[in-house]
């Protein structure tokens, strides 16, 4: 009979869309993961570039991101 599709057609189209919902996933987390490199690695940049981030006073714990606490003021390497 036309117009009828065979268990064998349905079970491959099935496969080749769980094939494609595969490849979609995993090329978004890849791009997740990417922008977060990206975002992390410019931010690094800014802030070792910005005289804002080599000056700002030093934690409570004595902890600077952007260098080293001295004198109460985290100064850049």
């Amino acid at each position: 009979m036309k117009g009828q599709i065979s268990a064998e057609m349905l079970i491959l189209l099935a496969v080749v869309l769980a094939i494609v919902a595969l490849a979609a996933y995993y090329l978004t987390e890849v791009g997740k993961e990417g922008g977060e490199a990206v975002g992390n690695r410019t931010s690094d940049i800014l802030h070792k570039t910005t005289l804002r981030g080599c000056h700002e006073e030093c934690s409570e714990d004595g902890e600077c991101i952007s260098g080293k606490c001295e004198g109460g003021y985290c100064s850049c390497d």
